[in-house]
């Protein structure tokens, strides 16, 4: 079986280092397949609290002969890893960021020899980067990449200790500095939709000043972001 994956589990895949990885929600085992077919890695967990996919994932594993590496899990989020598995790696990929947060937090006693976190989330990476931080993990590297129209960013974590800014919660910690062509559509989008419903709300017959100056600020806030100077 040709496994064929996308541009963004790819780019996660990259970023892969260690040998032992657990893949939370994996999506059909994918990524733990690829990574295992290209010898990347010795050992993985793929866990999904969803009988369908968890079902599509142990007969993908099963078909790539793989289920000597591979262990699917039907788990919810970090519940899927066991002492013995001896993890070095979590990815968690597909999900809004608040559910990914949610997971590292309910999940946090099975981090403590986890070195490395791998995190791509949907929507509000901000809440990802604020709990990686809480939980004693440094950024070492951001990605985003643009794929069926969509724009995806990849989060990078090692163990340590980092403190982090409002701005760089919430647009990222190395994504600001490289201005990717990516990024600044992402962000030019975005003023879009702050200037719509700046224009939305001064139409309001009860204007509500305070909303407006926070919006204000907001793409005061992304335009120097995305500014070349």
């Amino acid at each position: 079986m040709e496994l064929k994956i996308t541009k963004r589990l790819k780019e996660v895949a990259n970023q892969v280092r260690h040998k032992r990885l657990a893949d939370i929600g994996t999506d059909h085992a994918y990524l733990p397949i690829y990574l295992a077919k290209a010898k990347k890695i010795e050992y993985a967990v793929a866990g999904d609290v969803v009988e369908g996919p968890h079902k599509i994932s142990l007969e993908n594993v099963k078909e790539n002969n793989l289920e000597n590496v591979i262990k699917c899990r039907k788990k919810d989020g970090l519940e899927a890893i066991e002492k013995q598995d001896k993890i070095e790696v979590i990815t968690i990929c597909g999900m809004g960021g608040k559910l990914i947060s949610d997971i590292l937090e309910k999940g946090k006693e099975k981090l403590k020899k986890v070195e490395c976190l791998i995190l791509q989330p949907n929507v509000a990476e901000y809440l990802v980067r604020e709990k990686v931080e809480e939980l004693g993990y440094k950024i070492i590297e951001e990605k985003i990449i643009e794929e069926s129209s969509h724009i995806y960013e990849i989060i990078v974590c090692i163990k340590g200790e980092m403190k982090l800014n409002a701005k760089q919660k919430k647009y990222g910690v190395y994504l600001p500095q490289r201005k990717e062509k990516v990024f600044i559509k992402k962000y030019q989008k975005e003023i879009k939709k702050l200037d719509y419903i700046l224009k939305e709300l001064e139409k309001s017959e009860k204007t509500n000043k305070e909303k407006i100056l926070s919006l204000q600020k907001e793409k005061n806030m992304i335009k120097e972001v995305i500014s070349k100077k």
